[in-house]
């Protein structure tokens, strides 16, 4: 996987607060048992009208802002449910990071677990880098992950991570990667956890052992274990 350090790219202006997941990523684009075509689903009813036509007006619409990578959102974003499609159909898009001034719980746990960068800032710095991200001339962003600074143009912050998101995005991991960099520990724990408790290991394939074993009664049939 790449180890990215630094995010740079285009940023443009949300100011939506209370964007819940439910309006970016409706319920038709949740039909799929995979996580293919849900950048279509992103924001539907917010970039088509109801005849499934782009509305010129929405910001991810207009043609300067066709290569953005950078959301600066209202408060509150991704409150609502918990679907993670939401954060897999931002990805999709080409969202690498969300600068808000606040975040939904479970959204925050989804996004950072899958490596889309959000970035907890002030109101006003918030504010401030919405006036960036609405002037093209100047709607680049800088965030350096190590350092944990953000610049733009008018804007130079600093914001904070989780020791362990942290280390995700410095070395390229998801939630299950960052787990493995723990095998040892995790192998160690479980060897002395069954040699100090050796009647719990492997209970409930001893359980159908035994049952296996067990002599039948007379008019008794024996049903498969279950699976």
């Amino acid at each position: 996987m790449n180890k990215p350090v630094c995010i740079d790219g285009h940023a443009a202006a949300l100011r939506i607060e209370n964007l819940d997941t439910d309006q970016i990523m409706p319920k038709q684009f949740l039909r799929g048992i995979d996580k293919s075509g849900l950048k279509e689903g992103l924001l539907y009813d917010l970039r088509f009208d109801a005849q499934g036509q782009a509305r010129p007006d929405f910001v991810l619409n207009r043609s300067a802002h066709a290569k953005v990578s950078i959301l600066v959102a209202g408060a509150n974003f991704g409150c609502g449910s918990s679907r993670e499609h939401a954060v897999w159909g931002l990805q999709q898009f080409g969202i690498h990071a969300i600068a808000a001034s606040s975040f939904g719980e479970i959204f925050y746990s989804n996004a950072m677990n899958n490596r889309l960068l959000l970035v907890t800032l002030s109101p006003g710095e918030i504010a401030r880098l919405m006036d960036d991200a609405d002037d093209t001339a100047g709607n680049m962003l800088h965030i350096d992950i190590q350092a944990q600074t953000l610049r733009s143009r008018s804007v130079q912050a600093n914001f904070d991570l989780m020791p362990r998101h942290r280390q995700m995005f410095l070395e390229g991991l998801d939630s299950i990667g960052l787990s493995l960099t723990h095998t040892d520990e995790i192998n160690r724990f479980a060897r002395e956890h069954w040699a100090s408790q050796p009647w719990l290991h492997d209970v409930a394939a001893s359980a159908v052992e035994r049952i296996s074993a067990r002599p039948l009664q007379a008019g008794v049939k024996r049903s498969s274990p279950p699976m």
